[in-house]
C-alpha cells in the first residue's frame, strides 16, 4: 500500500526554543517542524548535543533572514571541570588525562584577562567545520587529526561566576564562530591542570535571551491539546531577529516597485547600512541596503501571498 505523503503547511516566523540536552540542533529543528507541520525550516547555528539554551528556529519566510542570526553575537554560561582533559573538550568525550588541581579563584581570575577582547582560537577536531567536504568530527572519529587554521574571535565578556572544589562557572559573551570548548580547554592549559566543558547553556543569541524561549515539553503539550495550529502561538515575526535595524515604511507606490526588485527613495532613510522595510499597511516586506545614491536597494524580499 502506497504511503500517503504528508501535506505540510506554509508557516512563517521564529520559535525560540530552549534546546534540551541530548538533542542535536537539527534533531530539535525537525521535532518542532513536525509539531508545526511546517513546509520550510532552518536553524541559526549548531549547538552541541551537550548544550542547552537559546536556539532560534526559522520557518517559511523567516529562513531568508537566518544568516543574520547566525552571524550575531552569542552569550553562554559554562561549567568548567578542572583537572580533566577529554578528546572532545567536553563531558561527552573520552578522558585523555587527569591532573591534580592546585589552583583556586584567584588563579582563575588572574588568567581570564588574557582571553578577553580579540583572541585567536584553533577550532577543535570535533566540530562541524569541513575539510575536503568531510566534517572534521567524522575525521576525528576515524582517528585522523588535520591541521586547522587559527581563527580570530572576540570575547566581549568573560566573568567568573563561581568556583567550588574543582569546578568553575563562567559567563561568556562572544562573537560568532567562538568555540566555548576551545576557550575552556585553553584556560585549563594555562592554569596547568587542564579542563573541559562539563555543562554549557546558551543564554543569548543576537537580540534573543532565555526569557523568551519555550521548551520542547511545552510545545508538545500544546500540540497534544490543539494540534499543529495551536503551536503557532509561539511564532515570533519573521523580522524579530532584526529589531535593532532601522525601520522604514514605504508608500503604496514605492512598495510596489521595491517588491519588483527596484531601488526606491525613502525620506526617512539613514545615510548607509541595512534597513527593515514595511509597506503602507505596516506589513514587513523585506530588508534593503542604502546605496550610494541614497536609494533603498532590496536585498531579501518577503513573498507576497495572493
Amino acid at each position: 500500500m502506497a504511503q500517503v505523503k504528508r501535506i505540510r503547511r506554509a508557516v512563517d516566523g521564529i520559535i525560540l526554543l530552549d534546546k534540551p540536552k541530548g538533542f542535536s540542533s537539527n534533531a530539535a529543528l525537525q521535532k518542532v517542524r513536525w509539531l508545526l507541520n511546517a513546509e520550510k525550516a532552518g536553524h541559526t547555528g549548531s549547538l552541541d548535543p551537550l548544550a542547552t539554551g537559546v536556539l532560534p528556529l526559522c520557518f517559511g519566510e523567516a529562513t531568508k533572514f537566518s544568516q543574520y542570526l547566525l552571524d550575531a553575537d552569542k552569550g553562554y554560561e559554562t561549567l568548567m571541570q578542572l583537572g580533566v582533559t577529554t578528546t572532545t573538550a567536553d563531558a561527552e568525550g573520552e578522558v585523555v588525562e587527569r591532573r591534580p588541581v592546585t589552583v583556586g579563584r584567584d588563579d582563575i581570575e588572574a588568567v581570564l584577562p588574557g582571553f578577553r577582547g580579540q583572541i585567536s582560537q584553533i577550532p577543535p577536531m570535533y566540530s562541524a567545520l569541513k575539510r575536503d567536504g568531510q566534517p572534521l568530527y567524522k575525521l576525528a572519529r576515524a582517528g585522523e587529526v588535520v591541521e586547522r587554521e587559527p581563527r580570530s574571535v572576540t570575547i566581549a565578556r568573560l566573568e567568573l561566576l563561581g568556583c567550588e572544589a574543582e569546578q568553575a562557572r563562567l559567563a561568556v559573551d562572544c562573537s560568532k564562530g567562538t568555540y566555548i570548548r576551545t576557550l575552556v580547554e585553553d584556560i585549563g592549559h594555562l592554569l596547568g591542570c587542564g579542563a573541559h566543558v562539563a555543562e554549557l547553556r546558551r543564554t543569548k543569541a543576537g537580540p534573543f535571551d532565555l526569557s523568551r524561549t519555550v521548551t520542547l515539553e511545552e510545545l508538545e503539550r500544546v500540540h497534544a491539546e490543539g494540534g499543529n495550529e495551536a503551536v503557532d502561538q509561539f511564532l515570533l515575526p519573521a523580522d524579530s531577529g532584526l529589531q535593532h535595524w532601522p525601520l522604514l515604511q514605504f508608500s503604496e507606490h514605492s512598495s510596489f516597485y521595491w517588491l519588483q526588485g527596484q531601488p526606491v527613495r525613502a525620506p526617512e532613510a539613514p545615510k548607509f547600512g541595512m534597513v527593515r522595510v514595511q509597506d503602507h499597511n505596516g506589513r514587513f516586506i523585506g530588508i534593503g541596503e542604502v546605496s550610494e545614491d541614497g536609494r533603498i536597494a532590496p536585498r531579501r524580499l518577503i513573498a507576497t501571498k495572493a
